[in-house]
């Protein structure tokens, strides 16, 4: 196939400037061929951008694209406009006239087109690559006014419906390895030199400026590269300024395999197609470095005098040499995807292509096909993408994905079995390992993407849902399956089955998010026992198409570089249930004057029976996850913190949905609420989590959430009575009570205290009723203690408290326990005051000094041996009452005791001026004396016994 003669270079004997001079008249000559053909690919419209583009960065005009202001820098080495770019030019803009810049330093090397253009793996679909060289001492304010008129013009190729990326870089600092870039949807960034090298000697079709300097040096003899570049310079073969010099590429590094690797794996995630090839290309490379390199072969085919384009088609020699190696590893299934992946790259429909409408590309993929043995029932099948069904992009995605993995898995094992280190930065392998992480790993509940680009669509004209219940004595689960073109019910007994889920909602996320599911798709519905209607399942896929728009767009390079972070949240009530069914039995499911969702009507019934949460986080991961045993609310509630927890200042968009006919609209409401309000105070000013517990109530049962190490979780109660316990618990730090906006809704006042609560001080509330009263105490880590005694005076309430919160205040500052916290823990004191049906808190002051009780100390000092329950010894006065001598008697003998010491008949109380606990009782402890909670726990406690024998006869 050569259509020239030989050209040899032999520096060791002499070279000559005429030789030099045809050896690049002939790359020039493979070079323009190519750029016809690039150029004819383009539709009419689009051939300008090709036309103008050395053009618009030679000139700096105002009435060209891409002028940004006079300073930007401009002008193309050794290149003069032609008469067809001025004419492009003055038809695109009447104002425009070439002027002279004079004799100024270019600051624009060379410009070059690289990649598929101009090969047969072009397509209408495939965007432009463009190098711009500029001159290595440019300044880096001109670098940034270059990529700046570099952007303009790539917008303006896109008005044109025209793809273009422009890349602004010095040769210098490329063949040094010192560019600065950062992977993105188009610049690979460090994950590859030598490869990508590789693919613009080539491809590359130079366009403008400076010729490379590597047509130059024969091929056999590059691994003397740099010796022979000086040879041409120092003898003046060649002037340096004609010239642009890239470096050599003998060999790849076995350090680039892995990084580049990944990096075609991340391509391969929206374009499959060409990442096939060039994986497969990367591991032929590795497995066999003696082989030369593609662009060494393309290299030597001109020096040997081939100019025939399809023979230097840089996809055809690509091909071939994928077929040599896999036909010698004796692997078919690879090689026929190879092929596949050809074909489908180039885009190109051969069987709607008349013989004689065949442009150049569909002769020579016509001529592939043959060789490959392809039947017209081959090619029209991939032809038909359009009318692909999910199940046929199911088999290919699942081939796709075995090859892609099996080449990174190579790579891999070959990085470390050699111990090889990536060439790649590690922030740029981060990058791209969490986005191949994002596209391809599986994990529960996370919604597979089926289609990435395979077919041009999957929607389908017709989807019935259909709900299959549980079989009596067989092993059937109750679930959805997912048809097409159901006619009957009957049909769904021989029709195949798209797909099954335990979960309806699941089911309508995979389809929207993989396209089959569209506004335009008509629906069928048989919900079997379910009570689900249409109305409802609109109701579902409406509220995804608002929160989920697909296609999703590619994930930011910042949001993959930071962790994943939860962005849109929907949550779906009570698919297909009937929260009202069991409040029908019992008759309940009339109006009532308690509205609240979660504890609905006077049987306080909880009206969220399921939940199907639908989270789309900023990796734009999409997942689904149903509660619906369980604690389903808090468990969702739970994790949402959990992962709220990880960007604490980023509050994802929240939706709620309810498609049943039972209260939706309220619960609905109910549950936006809750879960606006639960996030607003664990994170609140986009900070957190915060140390608080926060109570729901919740049919009948009462739920504390709280961060504990960092980790959100929760504690089920089955009584008023046992939260009050538990909020009576020692603490680690001080942890503020807060009471969701319907719990305890009948308990106002006990609302009005949480909400006052302060950190490092002792708050004593108090309300006094005709014959009795209820103290609240708030100790300085938020535990909340309460009881309720008989009074007949606030100085009868307070004297005992005061007197023994002093107590134990007094010996806290003896053993000098609150040195490093300040000092004494302030006490103070509130009444709740009720007027007009309204709550209030109103300050107090009180100082048991001023107005003390008569009596004496009542004291108790537990004794903890072993294993032993702890027991207490009491001292009334100086007498001592211990187990020991009173056994089970012990609280009557004291009672005895305090009733004959006392002058008059008076009935009041006993009460304990003093507990003392041994601090082995907590081993938790967080600091050298026990939190004030736990002293009043004993002495509530005690004080109940004392009292309750005091009022017993005998």
């Amino acid at each position: 196939m050569a259509s020239a003669f030989p050209i040899l270079l032999d520096f060791a004997e002499g070279i000559d400037r005429k030789t030099l001079k045809r050896l690049c008249d002939r790359f020039l000559k493979v070079n323009q061929a190519r750029c016809d053909r690039a150029r004819m690919a383009l539709a009419t419209r689009q051939q300008v951008v090709l036309d103008l583009l050395p053009l618009l960065f030679h000139l700096n005009h105002p009435a060209l694209p891409g002028y940004l202001d006079h300073a930007c820098p401009h002008g193309i080495a050794h290149y003069t406009p032609d008469p067809s770019a001025l004419d492009a030019a003055q038809r695109l803009a009447r104002s425009f006239r070439s002027r002279s810049s004079g004799r100024r330093l270019a600051d624009i090397s060379a410009l070059f087109l690289m990649g598929s253009p101009g090969t047969i793996g072009h397509s209408v679909a495939s965007d432009l690559d463009v190098w711009l060289c500029y001159r290595p001492d440019l300044a880096p304010e001109g670098v940034a006014q270059l990529e700046k008129k570099a952007a303009a013009i790539s917008g303006w190729a896109a008005t044109l419906g025209l793809e273009l990326h422009v890349f602004v870089f010095s040769a210098e600092d490329f063949r040094t390895g010192r560019q600065n870039v950062e992977v993105n949807g188009e610049n690979c960034g460090s994950a590859q030199h030598y490869l990508l090298l590789d693919e613009f000697y080539r491809t590359g079709i130079y366009l403008a400026g400076c010729y490379p300097l590597w047509w130059l040096i024969p091929a056999d003899q590059e691994e003397q590269y740099d010796v022979l570049v000086r040879q041409l310079q120092d003898c003046r073969f060649i002037r340096p300024d004609q010239y642009i010099d890239f470096g050599a590429v003998t060999r790849v590094p076995s350090a680039e395999f892995l990084g580049a690797g990944v990096w075609q794996l991340y391509k391969g995630i929206d374009a499959p197609w060409k990442s096939i090839l060039k994986l497969l290309l990367i591991e032929c490379y590795a497995r066999d470095a003696d082989q030369p390199l593609l662009s060494r072969v393309f290299k030597e085919q001109v020096y040997a005098g081939v100019t025939e384009t399809n023979a230097l088609d840089p996809y055809v020699l690509l091909y071939q040499r994928l077929e040599q190696w896999l036909l010698s590893l004796q692997t078919p299934e690879r090689l026929a995807l190879v092929r596949q992946s050809l074909y489908l790259k180039s885009g190109l429909p051969l069987s709607r292509l008349e013989r004689s409408d065949r442009s150049w590309q569909g002769a020579l993929l016509s001529e592939l096909t043959q060789q490959w043995g392809w039947t017209s029932a081959d090619i029209k099948q991939l032809d038909d993408r359009e009318r692909w069904r999910i199940n046929d992009v199911q088999i290919l995605r699942r081939t796709i994905v075995a090859e892609l993995t099996h080449s990174y898995r190579f790579l891999s094992r070959m990085a470390r079995s050699h111990a090889v280190r990536a060439a790649i930065r590690p922030t740029d392998m981060s990058l791209l390992g969490r986005k191949l992480y994002a596209a391809f790993q599986r994990k529960a509940g996370k919604v597979e993407l089926v289609n990435p680009n395979i077919a041009p669509s999957l929607a389908e004209e017709n989807l019935s849902f259909h709900h299959q219940s549980t079989q009596p004595g067989t092993t059937q689960l109750a679930g959805w399956l997912l048809y097409r073109d159901l006619e009957s019910p009957a049909d769904a007994h021989w029709q195949p089955v798209i797909r099954r889920s335990a979960s309806l909602v699941e089911l309508l996320v995979w389809c929207h998010c993989n396209g089959l599911l569209t506004r335009a798709t008509r629906l069928n519905l048989r919900s079997g026992t379910s009570p689900l209607t249409m109305a409802g399942l609109r109701t579902m896929i409406e509220s995804l198409q608002a929160a989920l728009p697909v296609p999703l767009a590619p994930a930011s390079r910042g949001a993959l570089m930071a962790g994943s972070s939860l962005l849109r949240v929907v949550l779906i009530a009570n698919v297909a249930v009937d929260p009202q069914a069991p409040l029908s039995e019992k008759g309940l499911h009339k109006l009532s004057a308690r509205h609240d969702s979660l504890g609905f009507s006077g049987g306080r019934e909880n009206l969220v029976l399921t939940l199907d949460q639908v989270v789309l986080n900023s990796w734009h991961e999409v997942s689904v996850h149903r509660y619906e045993v369980g604690d389903i609310l808090i468990q969702c509630l739970k994790n949402l913190l959990a992962a709220r927890a990880k960007a604490p200042a980023l509050k994802p968009e929240l939706s709620v949905c309810c498609p049943g006919l039972g209260h939706a609209v309220s619960i609905e409401r109910r549950l936006a609420i809750l879960f606006d309000d639960v996030q607003n105070c664990f994170f609140a000013n986009g900070r957190g989590p915060h140390s608080l517990r926060y109570v729901i109530e919740m049919g009948r049962r009462y739920f504390v959430l709280q961060f504990t190490d960092g980790e959100p979780g929760f504690v089920a109660l089955e009584s008023s009575e046992a939260l009050r316990e538990h909020l009576q618990k020692p603490q680690h730090t001080f942890m503020p009570i807060v009471l969701d906006r319907h719990a305890l809704e009948e308990d106002a006042a006990l609302r009005l205290i949480c909400d006052a609560s302060e950190p490092d001080n002792i708050q004593v509330f108090y309300l006094l009723n005709d014959t009795d009263a209820e103290v609240w105490v708030i100790d300085e880590r938020g535990s909340l203690s309460h009881w309720r005694q008989l009074c007949s005076s606030r100085r009868h309430l307070l004297a005992p408290v005061f007197r023994f919160l002093g107590n134990l205040a007094e010996r806290r500052q003896l053993r000098g326990a609150l040195v490093d916290a300040g000092g004494e823990l302030a006490i103070r004191c509130m009444e709740l005051v009720r007027s007009r049906r309204q709550w209030r808190l109103e300050p107090r002051s009180f100082s048991p000094d001023e107005q003390p009780l008569d009596g004496f100390e009542v004291q108790a000092v537990g004794v903890s041996e072993g294993d032993q329950p702890l027991r207490f010894d009491l001292f009334c006065d100086e007498q001592e009452f211990t187990e020991l001598d009173h056994g089970d008697q012990l609280a009557r003998a004291v009672a005895h005791y305090v009733t004959s010491r006392r002058r008059g008949q008076g009935d009041y109380p006993i009460y304990l001026t003093d507990v003392y606990l041994p601090h082995d009782i907590d081993p938790q402890a967080y600091q050298h004396d026990l939190q004030t909670c736990q002293y009043l726990h004993y002495r509530i406690a005690l004080e109940a016994e004392l009292n309750a024998a005091l009022k017993t006869p005998g």
